[in-house]
C-alpha cells in the first residue's frame, strides 16, 4: 500500500501551472486577483521611482537657477505659462500672485504677503497630492493581499477535505495536492504584500522628503519677498 502511495504521489505535478489548474473555481479566482495586485503593484512602484527621480532632477535645475542671482521677474518670464518640474510650478504660484497684488499706481494691495504664502500652500498641496498618486493602492495590497490568500487557502483546503470525505482515502497522495493548491494562495498573498508594504514605507518616506523640500524653498522664496516688501 505505500508502495503504491509512493508511486502515485512521484506521478502527480506539483509545478505552478499544475497546482494551478487543479485548483477549484474560487482558488483559481483569488490567485488571479493576487497575481493581477502583484502585476500592478510593481507598476506603480517603477513609475513612482522614475517620478521622483525625475522630480529631483527638475527641482535640484530650478534651484540652481533661483539662487543663480537672476532677477525673479526675468527667471519668471523663462519659465513660461507652463512651467514643468514642481519647484517652479510652486515659484510661478507666488510670483503670479505677487504681480496681481501691484496696483497700476505702482502701490501694493494690502495682505500680499499672505495671499503669496496662501497660493504656494494650495500648489504644495496640489504637487504632494500628485507625487503620492498611486501610494495608497501599495498600501491597500500590502495590508489586504495575505488576508486574501488566506481566504483562498481556506475555501481550497475545505475542499480538499470534502474531496477526501467524499474519496474516504487519507493517503498523502490524496491529501497533498489539495493542500498545495491551498496553500499555494497564501503564498501568493504574501508574495504580492511583502514588496507593496516595503516600498510603500519607501516611497512614502521618499514623497514626505521632497515636500519638506518644496516647503523649505517656499519658506526662503517667502522670506525674499517679505524683504523687498519691508524694504
Amino acid at each position: 500500500m505505500e508502495t503504491e502511495t509512493l508511486v502515485l504521489a512521484e506521478q502527480l505535478d506539483f509545478s505552478f501551472l499544475a497546482l494551478f489548474w487543479r485548483a477549484t473555481l474560487t482558488v483559481k479566482l483569488v490567485m488571479i486577483l493576487l497575481i493581477l495586485a502583484s502585476v500592478w503593484a510593481w507598476a506603480i512602484i517603477i513609475q513612482k521611482f522614475l517620478d521622483f527621480r525625475r522630480v529631483r532632477r527638475q527641482d535640484a535645475s530650478f534651484e540652481e537657477a533661483f539662487w543663480s542671482g537672476e532677477p525673479l521677474d526675468e527667471l519668471f518670464e523663462t519659465l513660461g505659462p507652463e512651467p514643468e518640474g514642481p519647484s517652479e510650478r510652486i515659484f510661478a504660484a507666488g510670483m503670479l500672485e505677487w504681480r496681481r497684488s501691484h496696483r497700476r499706481d505702482g502701490g501694493l494691495i494690502p495682505g500680499v504677503q499672505q495671499r503669496i504664502d496662501r497660493a504656494m500652500n494650495v500648489a504644495i498641496t496640489r504637487e504632494t497630492e500628485a507625487l503620492g498618486r498611486g501610494l495608497p493602492y501599495l498600501a491597500t495590497v500590502g495590508s489586504t493581499a495575505p488576508f486574501v490568500g488566506l481566504f483562498g487557502t481556506v475555501w481550497g483546503i475545505m475542499h480538499a477535505f470534502v474531496e477526501i470525505a467524499r474519496s474516504q482515502n487519507t493517503n498523502l497522495a490524496v491529501v497533498a495536492p489539495g493542500i498545495a493548491e491551498a496553500l499555494l494562495a497564501t503564498g501568493l498573498g504574501l508574495l504580492a504584500a511583502i514588496p507593496a508594504v516595503i516600498f510603500y514605507n519607501k516611497l512614502s518616506a521618499d514623497s514626505d522628503e521632497i515636500t519638506a523640500g518644496w516647503e523649505a524653498f517656499a519658506d526662503e522664496f517667502s522670506t525674499i519677498l517679505s524683504r523687498q516688501l519691508d524694504g
